[in-house]
């Protein structure tokens, strides 16, 4: 089963980092944060990626052009007269990845619609990247054909962090209490799984697909949803990276199920 990873937008919101790079190609650990979540899915057994690209597209190519490089190392022989390479070591990721050019400023459902072709009309996953998580992609799987749907959403409780005030309709506080997991909501985390019919609902390159397509399959009873009761980060902010990057760094990373 195919991987569709949405890595075309211009990460505006962490602009500090994405000026000169995509925002899935922000290091986390030294490593792409797209790279972190192939590796999610890879450690499932899923390794066939269809990447849409965007915004400096031409560097997500490149960087896995010259993958071999940032895992090993190289000599650079120019000894005789030539410009040899030899490469130490190193470990290539069993990966096949279609990188595509999908556009400046299509919008996410037109980049699943232009991608259509890579996918052989089949059941594929589709994720977004600039998130992480332990989410159990066989449970999704599993779920997502019990159901039988046209798509299936993953979704995680996105709960408050400050301690709770209960007030009544008489605009009085009754109590004080700590947080729980019932007081956030249940948002979009990606980690989904579509069948090929659900892109006929994309219309064109201006088509969000969160906001016109899951809403229509929503509508006709064709939207699974999963909880994922785990970890989810995503990294919209500088603030957020820095919060994945420090668990990386303690070696405390909870979507790290790869050894």
């Amino acid at each position: 089963m195919k991987t569709v990873i949405l890595a075309g937008g211009f990460g505006t919101r962490i602009s500090e980092e994405s000026v000169n790079r995509p925002k899935p190609m922000i290091e986390i650990g030294g490593m792409p944060i797209l790279w972190h979540i192939m590796k999610i899915y890879s450690s499932y057994g899923f390794h066939d990626f269809v990447i849409c690209a965007g915004y400096r597209q031409y560097m997500i190519k490149k960087w896995f052009a010259d993958y071999f490089f940032h895992q090993s190392d190289v000599t650079f022989d120019y000894t005789n007269g030539r410009s040899d390479i030899l490469v130490h070591g190193g470990q290539l990721e069993p990966w096949r990845v279609t990188v595509v050019d999908t556009g400046l400023h299509t919008q996410t459902g037109g980049r699943l619609k232009r991608i259509r072709p890579y996918l052989n009309e089949e059941t594929f996953m589709m994720t977004y990247g600039d998130a992480v998580g332990d989410v159990d992609i066989p449970a999704v799987i599993a779920h997502h054909r019990k159901k039988g749907r046209l798509a299936t959403m993953s979704m995680y409780n996105f709960s408050q962090n400050k301690g709770v005030v209960e007030a009544g309709k008489d605009g009085l506080i009754h109590a004080f209490r700590e947080k729980s997991d019932l007081d956030g909501d249940l948002i979009n985390i990606g980690f989904m799984v579509l069948e090929p019919q659900a892109l006929d609902l994309i219309e064109g390159d201006e088509t969000a697909f969160e906001r016109g397509p899951l809403q229509k399959m929503a509508e006709m009873g064709q939207l699974a949803g999963y909880i994922h009761r785990g970890y989810w980060q995503c990294m919209d902010t500088l603030r957020e990276k820095q919060q994945i990057e420090a668990l990386w760094g303690a070696g405390n990373a909870p979507w790290k199920l790869w050894t």
